[in-house]
């Protein structure tokens, strides 16, 4: 009998004192497709798991929220977005010089927070080393010569079917915003035709032979499967 795939979805660590916020936001993101932990003190932020993403208000009620940035970005190459009630200029100098990789103030809309993730994870992807070479059971996808086989039979894709593939490799197990994808793959963050996602998946699952390589998250985007 064999179980059901692990599957790694990104880890959010998201600080942030006010409860109901907090709640909201971790509703919201859960559904997104994310894996999120809750601190509402600096001192469980501090003593919190390492995370992919880091949500960080910076009105925390034990310690600045600056400091706790400062030692955030000590400890790794985490993402960090800033998340807090302050718009002055000099307020959002500080936040990004002291280590974090964007700004959002309060309040905002989930449209302009997915776009801010999208935005920096595409930019933490960017700058850390790949594996040229991704395999997913029966699948290889090989990023640097563009070659894609499945049980050693080479098999041949359009350049979107590739970059699709490509995008969802690069975070195998994942979950991929449909925003990330039209981003990636399009460059755009214009929905334009809502199936143009879903026609490209389509194709690429009958060209591997195999329609639950590539997995739904119902409501966010996709996956590639790993077993």
């Amino acid at each position: 009998m064999t179980g059901r795939p692990i599957v790694a979805a990104m880890k959010v660590l998201l600080v942030e004192d006010d409860r109901r916020v907090a709640a909201a936001l971790r509703t919201a993101l859960g559904r997104r497709g994310y894996q999120v932990t809750v601190a509402t003190t600096a001192a469980e932020a501090l003593a919190a798991a390492p995370a992919d993403l880091v949500l960080l208000d910076l009105g925390l009620p034990d310690r600045d929220g600056i400091e706790v940035c400062r030692e955030l970005r000590r400890r790794g190459d985490m993402a960090i977005i800033a998340v807090t009630a302050r718009t002055e200029e000099r307020d959002r100098v500080v936040g990004l010089r002291c280590g974090a990789d964007d700004y959002v103030v309060k309040p905002f809309g989930m449209a302009e927070l997915q776009a801010r993730i999208d935005a920096v994870m595409r930019r933490s992807a960017r700058s850390a080393p790949r594996e040229l070479v991704v395999r997913a059971g029966g699948l290889t996808v090989d990023l640097d010569a563009r070659r894609v086989a499945v049980a050693d039979r080479e098999v041949a894709l359009t350049r979107k079917e590739f970059e699709l593939l490509a995008a969802l490799a690069r975070r195998p197990g994942a979950a991929v915003t449909r925003e990330q994808l039209l981003a990636e793959v399009w460059h755009t963050t214009w929905l334009g035709s809502p199936h143009t996602v879903e026609v490209h998946v389509a194709s690429l699952r009958a060209k591997l032979g195999d329609p639950g390589v590539v997995q739904t998250v119902r409501g966010v985007g996709y996956r590639l499967r790993v077993d």
